[in-house]
Parts: C-alpha cells; sequence; structure tokens
C-alpha cells in the first residue's frame, strides 16, 4: 500500500467552502523530477480564479498551488542538480504542473533553486511565482534599463510589491498606483511617484513613461497605453483579448504584450540573487496551516491584501 499525504482538494468549482482536506496517494518523482517535503507554499489569485473555474485547467478534482518552498525528499532517474536534504524553492509548471498545496509535491528538478539560507520558508515560499511573473515581465519581455520610467498598477499587490523591489534594483524609475493606505509601505519600497487611484485617475496625471505593468486589465490596459512614450511597452499579465489590445498599441505606436508566467531557472537564479543580495522580500500579508487553505482564499478574494498570503505545513 502506498503511503499517503494531506492534501487540499476540491471536486467541483465553486466558492472557498470547496476546498477540502483529504489523504491521497504521495507522489513518486519520475526521470528528471525531484519529490519536495513542502514546508510552505505561496496562494496567488490564480489558485481561487482556477477554484471558481476560471482559468485553463480541466475539471476537478485538482491540487491547486504552484508555489513551493521545502526539502528534497527523493529525487528521479537522471537529476543531478539536487539531493535528498537539499532545501529548495521554485514554481511548478504554470499552469498545467500545479499541486503544491499539499505535503508533498513532484516537478522537474530544474524548476527549482536553492533555498537562499537568509530567508525562511515561508518567505521562500511566497515568491516564486509572482517573482517569476515581474521577472519575466520587466526584465525578459519589457527590457526594464537603468533609468527608465515604469508605472506599475496595484504595486502593493502580490506581483505589484515585487516588481516594485525589481525595478528599482534595476534602477528605474517607479511610479506606482494604489490606495492611499498603502502608500506608506510602497514609499518604504522605494517608490519615486505614487498615485491614489481612489482620488486621481493616472492618465491624467503620468505621460512619457517607458513600461507600464498591469495586472488589473479591464480599461487600465487600454488607458495605460495612452501614457507610455512612442515605444513604449505595455506588459499584461492577464493574457486574453490580445488582438484588439495589440491593435491599438499599433496604432498609438506603442507595444503591448501579454504574458504568462513560466518555470524558468534562469528566471529562479535570479530572483535567488536579490533575495541573497537584501534587495527583494515578500510581504507576508498572512499565513495559514494547510488546513485553512478556504481561510486563506476567502482572505484573497477581498481584494485588499497587501503582499503574498502563505499556507504553511508542519
Amino acid at each position: 500500500m502506498s503511503e499517503t499525504m494531506r492534501a487540499i482538494t476540491q471536486d467541483v468549482y465553486g466558492g472557498p467552502e470547496v476546498l477540502r482536506e483529504a489523504q491521497l496517494d504521495k507522489p513518486e518523482p519520475g526521470p528528471s523530477e525531484v519529490l519536495i517535503r513542502v514546508r510552505a507554499a505561496g496562494v496567488n489569485p490564480t489558485d481561487w480564479k482556477h477554484r471558481a473555474g476560471q482559468g485553463f485547467l480541466g475539471e476537478p478534482p485538482r491540487i491547486l498551488g504552484w508555489d513551493v518552498s521545502g526539502v528534497v525528499e527523493a529525487i528521479g532517474t537522471g537529476v543531478t542538480l539536487h539531493k535528498p536534504g537539499d532545501e529548495v524553492f521554485g514554481m511548478l509548471p504554470y499552469p498545467f504542473g500545479l499541486g503544491s498545496h499539499a505535503e508533498y509535491a513532484t516537478g522537474p528538478a530544474r524548476a527549482f533553486v536553492p533555498k537562499p539560507a537568509e530567508v525562511d520558508h515561508v518567505q521562500a515560499g511566497a515568491i516564486p511565482l509572482a517573482a517569476l511573473t515581474a521577472w519575466q515581465a520587466l526584465n525578459d519581455t519589457a527590457d526594464l534599463q537603468a533609468g527608465q520610467r515604469i508605472l506599475i498598477h496595484a504595486a502593493a499587490g502580490g506581483v505589484g510589491h515585487l516588481a516594485v523591489q525589481i525595478a528599482k534594483a534595476k534602477g528605474a524609475h517607479v511610479i506606482a498606483t494604489a490606495s492611499k493606505s498603502k502608500h506608506e509601505f510602497l514609499t518604504g519600497l522605494g517608490v519615486d511617484e505614487l498615485i491614489d487611484y481612489t482620488s486621481a485617475d493616472f492618465a491624467e496625471v503620468v505621460s512619457d513613461v517607458d513600461v507600464v505593468l498591469d495586472p488589473i486589465a479591464a480599461d487600465y490596459r487600454s488607458r495605460s497605453l495612452r501614457v507610455l512614450r512612442k515605444g513604449g511597452i505595455l506588459v499584461s499579465i492577464l493574457p486574453y483579448d490580445r488582438d484588439e489590445l495589440v491593435a491599438e498599441a499599433d496604432e498609438l505606436g506603442v507595444r503591448a504584450e501579454l504574458m504568462l508566467v513560466e518555470a524558468d531557472q534562469a528566471g529562479m537564479q535570479a530572483v535567488r540573487e536579490l533575495v541573497e543580495a537584501g534587495k527583494l522580500r515578500a510581504e507576508i500579508a498572512g499565513t495559514f496551516p494547510l488546513a485553512d487553505a478556504a481561510k486563506a482564499h476567502a482572505q484573497g478574494e477581498t481584494g485588499r491584501t497587501q503582499g503574498k498570503l502563505v499556507l504553511t505545513i508542519d
């Protein structure tokens, strides 16, 4: 009889109440995979969207979760980068490699890098998906350079506050939108200009920016195109309605790119280096034991979270 593990699963789509703790078979690593004893795993907007049926996955049942920080329990055939006992962190391949909201998870060995000794598992578990999204948007897609001006929407959110830190580490001038209550937090991260979106229209007070990072979509994308300088770029992390947005950008002489985060060892190494240098740290909005995953989802869906929510597994 195979060993079992605790995991958070769902059998139907719905609200946080559809999540339940179950005893499931403990997975085994396949070729080029590692089995990780999960110590902490971030909870991201994509988790509650997929729970509700808004995403890329097929019908439940499923175990959600892509962020992982933990300890290598076993390695599959051909793995040379990690050994049992190594502390690692990383992101399971998005979107179809999910499964970190459990005591154990398997994934490609090269999706993980050594956990920085400077941070604990909660901090490391909060970082991968959001930081990789920000890194791939700003570094790989926008090629953000020192001295450029970047507008980051929802800058106190999970992706946003990590993007602020990455942009500052790259020497950019950062303009951020956020409610007034979050301005002190963002000032502490180094934001150069702050806009309270509840009292001012960013499109009327911002202009001539090189890069816009948008995690909101709706009308934010179209309005953001108009604050870019000629040749500037909008990067949206919500990749839908692409053709219409790109056509509009072309008419304005700017660029629009819509991206999905990818498992990326080079990106994780860059993220790790920023963490080790003290230039990147996740704001922890709350921690929850694995059994309270539904409470984490409920808090996240309020839309008022500053930073990241994390599940901890003893």
